[in-house]
């Protein structure tokens, strides 16, 4: 894990991003636009396989510009399993397929974390979740996701229609 000085976890990023390209090049023989494998099983590998190398960590933290990049190599990685052509939009690609963007997975993740210390039998616990701490940078904090979160249902997918999709397109 890198830690940059902006505290932006950039350079962490561009690492999972290379790891995931790296992965999608064994795997396109498998999930290429010409591979004999169903959608389907395409998107199964693509759950089991390549979606775990980033989103083991909670990337609340990070600045929209890194998540983006993790949002860039997902839609890329579905165009080229679907072999859309150059007209579908990234929405109607995850809309069709089923599959939350970046952003939305992170506020899901974040949003169970944080139930899990609401619901914990550890009072000292408690103390995490105070969102009166004095803030010195403008930084994002994992807490400032749950007003997405808290929107929708645990595990449902909700695209924030324009703002979040020019962010990352």
């Amino acid at each position: 894990m890198h830690l940059d000085h902006k505290l932006n976890w950039k350079e962490h990023i561009v690492k999972k991003r290379k790891q995931v390209a790296l992965k999608v090049e064994e795997l396109y023989w498998l999930t290429g636009r010409k591979s004999p494998l169903s959608l389907e099983n395409k998107l199964l590998l693509y759950k089991s396989i390549i979606k775990p190398i980033w989103t083991i960590e909670i990337w609340g933290c990070a600045s929209k510009a890194s998540q983006a990049i993790l949002q860039k190599a997902q839609s890329s990685i579905l165009r080229l399993m679907t072999d859309a052509p150059w007209y579908v939009t990234n929405l109607t690609l995850h809309d069709d397929l089923k599959i939350p963007f970046i952003r939305d997975v992170i506020s899901d993740r974040y949003a169970k974390h944080h139930w899990r210390l609401v619901t914990h039998p550890n009072p000292t616990l408690q103390q995490l979740l105070d969102a009166n701490q004095p803030r010195r940078l403008k930084l994002t904090r994992p807490s400032d996701l749950l007003s997405i979160a808290e929107v929708k249902p645990l595990g449902a997918t909700s695209h924030r229609h324009h703002e979040d999709c020019k962010a990352f397109l």
